[in-house]
């Protein structure tokens, strides 16, 4: 499945279960966020090693069973 057809059907199921208007409230309410997504995740990312990255999937994984 596309992006694009993933989207149309996401669309399709939040207006066969809210309808029309109740879905344009609701994908108002979501809002589409702000700044530079890209520019964000390099800062945030920039100071995270690899082992870092491993440790914390460790954890996750422990954590999950």
């Amino acid at each position: 499945m596309t992006l694009l057809e993933l989207r149309e059907r996401g669309y399709q199921a939040l207006v066969s279960q809210l309808g029309q208007m109740d879905t344009i409230r609701f994908l108002q309410q979501m809002g589409w966020g702000s700044g530079d997504y890209t520019q964000e995740r390099k800062e945030r990312l920039a100071s995270v090693t690899r082992e870092d990255f491993w440790q914390d999937l460790r954890k996750i994984r422990e954590k999950n069973g």
